[in-house]
């Protein structure tokens, strides 16, 4: 790969997840702050159905007719315009006109998680240089998250206005990238690629089936950590929420780099092992530290991020690239979102509100009682570090800090069983391919 289109790819994985980081680390906390907390759940389920309908179109637009490249741009320009209307509709308290415009942005951007990896796979001669342009795509969240924490936007419904601004920029760039024809251009249109049926197929064989599973699956558990912990730092002390929660990703860029190394030295099973089993501490950490508001824990917890994401993720793109055929591994990375994003994340938002709604009261009173500071753009980045616990009436602290405790202990102790039954159930191994890839 050439330096321009090095560039170019770095570029495109940086904004891609700008966009997104931008508006949907702290959804949960603009909701709370506008009195729309009730809508937490909804606003959030928008994000998974639209990664459960997206794959549909994928199997039959971008494996067969346009070029990969003109609909990531295409896409992107659409969903940017409709970002910007989200922050008139919070203003308004119109909770299920953003829902909707929620997906129809995510109906836009989804497809775009599996088509630029089928583009950076194009366009590489060896899959070990996939982390390397990935690694911008963290970079982007994490940029996002410094942006909006140092701006004090954490809260603020203009989350969305700098993210549909980053669409449309995003957008615009796409159609420089690459061509990168359809794998499948020139093949009879049939049901059965509109379905994923030859992706599906892979599913006829046993490991595979078993990782697609339990993927999904973990995916509930990962709901609540999406959907709440920017409503819970908070509540803990911490004031510049998502520059906060930006350590997750900056550990997600050391953790990236090493996974060709850790991907040779430990193979596929444990790498993901892993990765599940950072997930059950994290959320430990989250509910033991609860009561005590103890600040180490949480931000241990944060910054576990990066081998959740990371031994998780980023090994299952590359496990599922290698497992198959070249004609539809675009339709085999769709699949592989359409498990995790869609249904698994689907029924974990979903699981996540009903826990929540408990302890609902009790989080909007803590909400209510604490005050929100101003500080500089600077400022933000020690404040990341630090959390002051709220001067308010001690059993309106107890109260809610109790309910979080429960909260975090049930996606603890799920994550915990799927790490045991994928211990069990997966054997596989990892075989690299030596290919040249086609310069296009």
């Amino acid at each position: 790969m050439n330096s321009k289109d090095r560039l170019l790819f770095s570029t495109m994985m940086f904004l891609q997840f700008f966009v997104w980081g931008a508006w949907f680390t702290t959804l949960g906390l603009a909701l709370t702050s506008n009195e729309l907390s009730d809508v937490i759940g909804p606003a959030y389920q928008a994000v998974p159905m639209a990664a459960i309908i997206a794959p549909l179109f994928l199997g039959l637009i971008a494996d067969r007719f346009l070029n990969c490249e003109k609909t990531i741009g295409i896409l992107h320009l659409i969903g940017g315009v409709l970002l910007f209307a989200a922050p008139a509709l919070i203003a308004n308290g119109d909770g299920n006109a953003l829902r909707y415009v929620i997906l129809a942005n995510m109906l836009c951007y989804m497809p775009t998680l599996g088509l630029s990896n089928t583009v950076a796979f194009a366009n590489i001669s060896n899959r070990n240089e996939f982390p390397a342009l990935r690694v911008w795509g963290t970079i982007g969240w994490i940029a996002a998250g410094l942006v909006v924490g140092g701006l004090g936007m954490s809260s603020s419904p203009a989350i969305f206005t700098m993210a549909g601004g980053a669409g449309v920029l995003l957008g615009l760039l796409c159609f420089a990238l690459p061509r990168t024809p359809p794998p499948s251009r020139g093949k009879p249109i049939d049901f059965r690629t509109f379905f994923m049926v030859d992706a599906l197929k892979l599913m006829l064989n046993v490991p595979f089936l078993v990782f697609m599973l339990c993927s999904a699956l973990i995916c509930v558990p990962l709901a609540y950590y999406y959907a709440y912990t920017a409503v819970y730092l908070p509540q803990v002390g911490f004031q510049a929420t998502a520059s906060t929660m930006a350590l997750g990703q900056i550990s997600e860029i050391f953790f990236m780099l090493l996974v060709p190394f850790f991907f040779r030295k430990l193979g596929v099973k444990v790498m993901i092992l892993v990765g599940m089993l950072a997930w059950v501490a994290r959320y430990a950490l989250f509910a033991i530290g609860a009561p005590d508001q103890v600040v180490w824990m949480m931000l241990a917890g944060v910054i576990l991020h990066g081998i959740c994401y990371d031994f998780f993720f980023v090994t299952g793109f590359m496990y599922t690239d290698n497992k198959a055929p070249k004609d539809v591994r675009g339709q085999a990375q769709a699949l592989l979102v359409f498990f995790t994003q869609g249904i698994g994340m689907y029924f974990g938002y979903w699981i996540a509100e009903v826990k929540f709604q408990p302890m609902l009261a009790q989080s909007d009173a803590l909400v209510k009682a604490i005050e929100t500071p101003s500080f500089g753009f600077w400022e933000s980045f020690g404040k990341m570090f630090l959390a002051d616990k709220p001067q308010v009436e001690a059993s309106v602290v107890q109260g809610a800090m109790e309910g979080w405790k429960t909260f975090w202990m049930f996606p603890c102790l799920m994550a915990l069983v799927i790490a045991v039954v994928f211990a069990v159930s997966f054997w596989d191994t990892y075989k690299e391919e030596s290919e040249t890839v086609e310069h296009l």
